[in-house]
C-alpha cells in the first residue's frame, strides 16, 4: 500500500511537471536523498546504534544469565527426578516453569524496549534530518526532492543529494 501511494504521488508529480512550466519562468528542479544511507553514516545515527548495542548488550548479559539458571534447574530436575517424592517433584517443576515464564517475558520485554528505543531514536534523527532537506532545498530553489526507495524507477546520479544533505546535516548536529 505504502509503495502504491508513493508511487501514485511520483505519477501524480510527474503528470504536474509540464503545467508547473508553463507558469514558472524556472526550470523544475528535482533531487532526492537515501534516508537510509543518512541514518547508518551520519553522527548522530552512529551514536544512536551505539546506544542501542550497549542496551542489546546489557540485555543479552541477563538473558544468557537467565538461560543458564533455567539450564542448571532443568538439569537438577531431570537427575533427581527419581529420587525425589512426587510432590518435591511437582514443586521444582513448578519452579521450572515459573522461571521459563520469567524468561520468556523478559525476552520479550527486552525485544519490545529495544525496538521502541530504536523507533524513538530514528523518529528524532528522521525529523532532524526533514529540517535539513528542506532547508536545502528551499535555499537551492528544489521544486521536489523525493525518498530514494525501491518505487524511484530511475535517477540520475546528479540528483542524488546524499551526500551534501549528510554533510549539512552532521555540520548542524557538531
Amino acid at each position: 500500500m505504502k509503495k502504491f501511494i508513493s508511487f501514485a504521488v511520483f505519477l501524480a508529480s510527474i503528470a504536474l511537471l509540464p503545467l508547473q512550466g508553463a507558469f514558472a519562468a524556472d526550470a523544475t528542479k528535482l533531487g532526492f536523498v537515501d534516508l537510509q544511507k543518512v541514518l547508518n553514516l551520519s553522527s548522530a545515527g552512529k551514536a544512536a546504534k551505539e546506544q542501542l548495542s550497549e542496551k542489546v548488550k546489557k540485555y543479552q548479559e541477563e538473558i544468557n544469565k537467565r538461560q543458564e539458571d533455567l539450564k542448571k534447574l532443568k538439569d537438577a530436575l531431570e537427575k533427581q527426578s527419581v529420587v525425589l517424592s512426587e510432590k518435591a517433584r511437582n514443586e521444582k517443576e513448578k519452579d521450572y516453569q515459573q522461571g521459563l515464564k520469567e524468561f520468556q517475558r523478559l525476552t520479550k520485554d527486552a525485544q519490545e524496549e529495544l525496538q521502541a528505543k530504536d523507533e524513538e531514536l530514528t523518529k528524532r534523527i528522521l525529523v532532524d534530518i526533514e529540517k535539513v532537506v528542506q532547508s536545502y532545498g528551499r535555499k537551492n530553489g528544489y521544486t521536489f526532492i523525493f525518498v530514494k526507495n525501491e518505487s524511484m524507477l530511475f535517477a540520475e546520479e546528479k540528483s542524488n543529494l546524499t551526500e551534501e544533505v549528510l554533510k549539512i546535516y552532521n555540520a548542524d548536529k557538531k
